[in-house]
C-alpha cells in the first residue's frame, strides 16, 4: 500500500517558533507518546508521537502493512497570511526537516514540500529547491486569503509545477464561516468538504483547466470533499444557467479526468460513489494519518469493500499512487 495523504509536524520548540515571528505554532512533547500542537500558550490540537518521530511512524506503518507513506506538513504551518520573509523562512525549515523525517528509511518515507504561496516567485523558487533536494511534490492549501485557485498567480504556480513535473496535493485549510461552526468540529465536518469542492469548481467553472497543461498532476485530499455527491447538481446548473457555463466550455463532469482524489471518505457507499464518478484510476489511497479524523484502520475500507474487484483494490491501494508519483 502507498499512502499519499499523511501529515507530520516537525519538533519545533516554542523558542524556535518565536524566532520566526509572533504567530507560528510549535510542538509540545508531553511524554507517553503524546503531545500538543500549540499556538502561543494555547493548545491547538492533541497529537501522537508518530506525527514528529519517524521511528514511531515506521513502527505504525509496519503494523498497518503500509509499504510507502508520503508525508506533508500539517496545514497550520502554511503561513500564507504571514509576512513573506517569515513564511519563506518557515517553509525552508519545515521542508528541510521533512527530508530529515524521511531519512531513516527514504524508500518508505517520502515528502511533499510546502511553499510561501502568497508570492509567486518565492513559491516557484522554493519548489525548485525542494524538488532538487528530494521532495516528490508539493502540498498547497486550497486558497490564499481571498484568492482562490483560479487566481492568475496561482494558475502560474500550477503551470510551473507542471513544467517541473511536480505533483500537487491540494489540502483544505482556513475554513469559512468559523463563527457558525465553532461547535462539534463542524469546521472539519462541514466546511472542510465544502472548501475542497469549492476549489475544484473554481478550476472547472473559471476555465482554468483550459489554461493548465494536461501534464499537471493534481490530487484533492479528503475524497474531493463534497464534489462527487453534488456533481449532478453542478452539471444541471451548467446546462440551465449561462452564468454557470459562460467561462466553462464543457460540462463540469467532463473535467474529472484532469485531477485525482484520495480515498479518505470513511464509508463503503461514499467510496462506491467516488470511484463511480472519478474512475478506478483516479482514486489514490490516503489516510490523513496520524490524526483522529483520519482512517483508523488504514486500507481496511478498500480491502473489505464488496463492490471492488481485486484488480481495482490493487489500483486504489498501490498502482494509482505509483503512477501519479512515478515510483
Amino acid at each position: 500500500m502507498i499512502d499519499i495523504h499523511s501529515h507530520f509536524f516537525p519538533p519545533i520548540s516554542k523558542q524556535t517558533a518565536e524566532s520566526f515571528g509572533a504567530s507560528w505554532p510549535w510542538l509540545r512533547e508531553e511524554g507517553d507518546g503524546g503531545g500538543s500542537i500549540m499556538h502561543g500558550d494555547e493548545p491547538f490540537r492533541p497529537v501522537t508521537q508518530s506525527l514528529w518521530d519517524p521511528h514511531a511512524r515506521l513502527a505504525a506503518l509496519d503494523g498497518f502493512g503500509i509499504e510507502v507513506q508520503i508525508i506533508s506538513a500539517t496545514p497550520i504551518l502554511f503561513g500564507y497570511l504571514a509576512d513573506l520573509k517569515e513564511a519563506q523562512m518557515v517553509a525552508t525549515v519545515v521542508n528541510d526537516l521533512a527530508i530529515e523525517h524521511c531519512r531513516p528509511n527514504p524508500q518508505r518515507l517520502k515528502s511533499l514540500c510546502q511553499v510561501p504561496l502568497q508570492d509567486l516567485k518565492s513559491a516557484c523558487d522554493e519548489l525548485e529547491r525542494c524538488m532538487t533536494a528530494g521532495h516528490v511534490g508539493v502540498q498547497i492549501g486550497n486558497h490564499v486569503g481571498e484568492r482562490d485557485l483560479d487566481d492568475g498567480q496561482l494558475i502560474e504556480f500550477l503551470q510551473h509545477c507542471a513544467t517541473l513535473g511536480a505533483p500537487v496535493l491540494i489540502h483544505p485549510w482556513d475554513m469559512f464561516a468559523r463563527q457558525r461552526m465553532d461547535r462539534y468540529m463542524l469546521q472539519w465536518l462541514v466546511a472542510m468538504p465544502a472548501e475542497t469542492q469549492l476549489s475544484i469548481l473554481y478550476l472547472i467553472l473559471s476555465g482554468a483547466f483550459e489554461r493548465l497543461p494536461r501534464s499537471l498532476k493534481l490530487c484533492f485530499a479528503h475524497g474531493g470533499g463534497s464534489f462527487a455527491y453534488l456533481l449532478g447538481r453542478v452539471d444541471n446548473a451548467w446546462h440551465q444557467r449561462d452564468i454557470v457555463s459562460r467561462d466553462c466550455p464543457h460540462p463540469p463532469s467532463s473535467y474529472c479526468d484532469r485531477f485525482v482524489t484520495d480515498s479518505a471518505v470513511f464509508s463503503e457507499g461514499a467510496l462506491t460513489l467516488l470511484v463511480e464518478v472519478m474512475g478506478q484510476e483516479k482514486v489514490l489511497f490516503g489516510t490523513d494519518f496520524p490524526f483522529p479524523l483520519g482512517e483508523q484502520n488504514p486500507g481496511q475500507l478498500i480491502r473489505r469493500h464488496p463492490g471492488l474487484s481485486e484488480p481495482a483494490k490493487q489500483r486504489l491501494l498501490t498502482d494509482n499512487a505509483s503512477h501519479f508519483f512515478n515510483f
